[in-house]
């Protein structure tokens, strides 16, 4: 960018770096926290129908409201979800930038815990929200107490809660929720991108969404789906909420061929859901074979692990970058998601998780390298 089209970007923007992953083609892509498994043939053939079925009619415009959609969404969902519960989008990152265009400004504050989803700090800078990260524990866990505390201090408009919390995978206790919403009258938003892979007895803020009408749980097709080159994301809140996030969308924002695949997936749900269990055991394996070998990694109720480069509680001098570097050399392509001395890894295939692994224990066999890489 040339200084003088800098000068005229917008203060808040000034100096940041657009959101990403690097995309190499590698033998094996472990970055983006995306589903190994393709969706099955049934499933391809379905969703071949419905665009079929829509593609005729491309001269119209496609349902504004997409109520069919948010139907069979809130089908899914189930806890007595309605259509007029649900909202739906390009991917959830559309759903919380809306949120904010919706709830946010300027004037007016976000606040997340961090670490924490990188892109949510950007959706504000991208709505000219102001935003404050109020920090975990070492450990990375988020307390009730300290939610309350940063909350009373702050007192955003808008309050961001990740369950599993991306990128160290950790979910949240419904107290922690509870106490968000009792120490703020703004919105609450729990963000589930990773849900359906969370450990038996892992609560949703589903479940509260009855008694709590500033609270809204958003979710996506990406992960669990398999269907992330879809780009469908939803919101499950109060009507209210649901009818001040349609004031600021784009007019037939979601295209008539997404909604058609998007409920032929729906529709096969438990076919594209059989995959859920199978990443789930790698994402356990992954977590238990770098314990064996002396690293610390956080607990994960994701499709993803975050774990420390450094073995037996040794200082970080090795550098992530470098280490990403060794197993990039070995072919596969993981996340440096700038936490010092850590680094993120997607569960795979079994074949994927293989890979990794050997490519882990190469790279703590060399020797502590001096040098940053960068990726």
């Amino acid at each position: 960018m040339t200084s003088e089209i800098r000068a005229l970007l917008r203060e808040e923007l000034q100096g940041l770096s657009a959101y990403g992953a690097p995309q190499l083609d590698v033998a094996v892509r472990l970055n983006v926290n995306e589903n190994s498994y393709a969706p099955p043939t049934e499933v391809v053939r379905a969703v071949a129908r419905a665009l079929e079925g829509e593609i005729a009619t491309l001269n119209r415009y496609p349902d504004r409201d997409a109520l069919k959609l948010r139907a069979d969404l809130a089908a899914y969902l189930g806890h007595g979800l309605t259509a007029e519960q649900v909202y739906a989008a390009n991917g959830s990152n559309e759903v919380q930038q809306q949120l904010l265009q919706a709830f946010g400004g300027p004037g007016r504050t976000a606040l997340g815990f961090g670490p924490a989803y990188s892109m949510h700090p950007l959706l504000a800078a991208g709505t000219a929200t102001g935003w404050v990260d109020g920090g975990r524990g070492p450990d990375f866990g988020l307390t009730a107490s300290h939610v309350e505390a940063v909350l009373r201090e702050y007192r955003p408009a808008i309050t961001f809660l990740c369950s599993p919390n991306n990128p160290t995978g950790t979910a949240l206790s419904l107290d922690v929720v509870r106490a968000a919403l009792a120490a703020t009258s703004g919105i609450v938003v729990v963000d589930e991108a990773y849900a359906e892979f969370a450990r038996p007895g892992t609560p949703s803020a589903l479940t509260l969404l009855e008694a709590n009408p500033r609270l809204v749980v958003t979710r996506t097709m990406s992960k669990a789906f398999a269907f992330a080159g879809a780009r469908v994301g939803y919101l499950a809140a109060g009507p209210e909420i649901v009818e001040a996030v349609q004031l600021v969308r784009l007019p037939y924002h979601l295209s008539a061929l997404t909604q058609a695949a998007a409920r032929a997936a729906l529709a096969h749900a438990d076919v594209l859901l059989s995959t859920v269990e199978q990443i789930k055991i790698q994402r356990d394996r992954i977590v238990a074979e770098l314990r064996e070998r002396g690293h610390q990694v956080a607990d994960s109720d994701a499709n993803f692990v975050l774990y420390r480069v450094a073995r037996d509680g040794s200082a970080d001098e090795t550098d992530q970058k470098v280490v990403w570097r060794r197993i990039l050399d070995a072919g596969v392509l993981v996340r440096d998601v700038g936490l010092p001395g850590w680094l993120r890894v997607t569960a795979g295939t079994p074949a994927e998780t293989s890979a990794f692994l050997a490519a882990v224990e190469t790279s703590d066999s060399l020797p502590a390298a001096v040098e940053t890489l960068e990726n």
